[in-house]
């Protein structure tokens, strides 16, 4: 077939411009007269005018050519995305996917959280989860069906409002469940006897923030071993260093369970939650209230082993016994020899990393759990503590040994122990533990003015 495309290179080649498709011609086309182009331009210019329009044509050819014959037409191709389907057809995917996956697919952009929001999948979802069962008994069979809900249930209410009672429904549950695992009181501590149980499968939350900046400065050093050595931060934080290289070895928290739940599940990754402050009930006719009637739970371990573990009652201040603001609590007196307290095994703290692990000697965890004369927490902490060889000479007669101490003090209270070595038996012995409460914490404890 004929396309005229030579003739269309010869007009191209003599100069003539090529006639537009469908346009009819009129006479054959004008040649072109190399002289006549370049008589204006001089004798001298002559040849280089000739050459100079010869390029300029073969340019214009070789284009023409590329876009009348050469150029391929492109289509553009159609924007495959899921986004581009159907409202229906998307519902239809939502369907099949489970409560999370669809809070997930909720937070995509805002049409796909108007379809996650429909009350037909949510509703499904719901009478899955708790919606009631009914048996119904027929001859030799059994048959469960889920008691669905009609279509007004759809209709009659807003979007998102079955994917809501979902979501408080869950909350509710997931609180009864937690209930349980909690009302169970340890008689000795008052405090809930399956917190580990309870925190499982909660969230993280702040509980308590740290700088360790300058570490060595503002720490306080426990001890060592060959390898680390060990410094504590307030509240409850162990970090251990290398010897050699300065660098973290590793980290221990050692946290109180008390209100350690709300503390891990009530807060945020940023915010740490409050704890709610405490209502005094005033009394008139005690004279010494808030001053009697302490229950101590004592707690010293090693983290694998456990050194003593005691709970001590009737513990009370006399009104001339406190002073430069704190009320003194004797638990362990250091003038009745019965009540002295012996510490089973070796002293020290254990520590293990991916290769190494070791133990620090003279060195413990101690929990303390003060309850008030109701039973309720008063005050309560969980920090490692140290040994340290006492510069004071001992006043002891009963005992032939060194005279050890150790001294913990936080806002609320300072604890101090005083313990004697007996290299006979090789065990420590407690023959002093006093506990110092604030007078500004009892005050706004009891509503009173100490």
């Amino acid at each position: 077939m004929a396309t005229g495309r030579g003739r269309a290179l010869r007009q191209y080649g003599r100069g003539a411009a090529p006639a537009s498709p469908g346009a009819a011609e009129v006479g054959p086309p004008r040649p072109f007269t190399p002289a006549v182009a370049a008589a204006s331009a001089g004798p001298r210019n002559r040849s280089r005018s000739f050459a100079a329009r010869t390029g300029a044509c073969s340019e214009t050819v070789n284009a023409g050519i590329k876009s009348l014959y050469l150029t391929p037409s492109i289509k553009p191709k159609p924007n495959l995305c899921i986004e581009s389907l159907p409202s229906e057809m998307l519902i239809k995917i939502f369907s099949y996917l489970d409560a999370v996956s669809l809070l997930s697919v909720g937070c995509v952009n805002k049409h796909f959280c108007h379809l996650a929001n429909d009350n037909g999948i949510w509703l499904k979802i719901y009478s899955i989860c708790f919606q009631p069962k009914r048996t119904i008994w027929k001859m030799k069979s059994e048959q469960t069906e889920t008691v669905s809900l009609g279509c007004a249930a759809l209709h009659d209410r807003k979007p998102g409002y079955w994917k809501k009672e979902y979501i408080f429904k869950q909350i509710a549950a997931v609180k009864t469940r937690v209930m349980r695992l909690v009302k169970p009181v340890d008689p000795y501590t008052g405090l809930p006897c399956k917190n580990k149980e309870a925190m499982k499968p909660r969230r993280r939350s702040l509980i308590a923030e740290y700088h360790l900046a300058n570490l060595t400065e503002s720490s306080v050093a426990l001890g060592a071993d060959k390898l680390v050595q060990l410094f504590s931060l307030n509240p409850g934080l162990l970090v251990g260093l290398w010897k050699e290289k300065n660098e973290i070895a590793f980290v221990m928290a050692s946290l109180h369970y008390h209100q350690l739940l709300e503390r891990s599940t009530l807060g945020s990754a940023t915010v740490q939650y409050a704890l709610p402050p405490n209502k005094p009930v005033l009394d008139d006719v005690d004279p010494e209230y808030g001053l009697h009637d302490y229950s101590l739970h004592l707690d010293m371990h090693g983290g694998s082993c456990t050194y003593l573990c005691g709970t001590f009652k009737s513990l009370f201040c006399r009104k001339g016994d406190i002073a430069n603001g704190y009320l003194r609590l004797t638990v362990v007196s250091l003038k009745d020899n019965k009540k002295h307290l012996p510490l089973v095994g070796t002293l020290g703290l254990s520590w293990e990393t991916d290769v190494f692990k070791g133990n620090v000697k003279d060195c413990y965890v101690m929990d303390v759990t003060l309850l008030d004369e109701t039973g309720k927490p008063f005050w309560c902490f969980s920090a490692p503590v140290y040994i340290e060889l006492s510069s004071e000479a001992s006043s002891l007669y009963d005992y032939l040994g060194r005279t050890y101490t150790t001294d913990y003090a936080d806002s609320e209270g300072k604890v101090c122990v005083e313990l004697v070595w007996l290299e006979e038996t090789k065990e420590y012995f407690i023959v002093n533990l006093v506990l110092y409460i604030s007078t500004k914490k009892v005050n706004n404890w009891y509503g009173t003015n100490y």
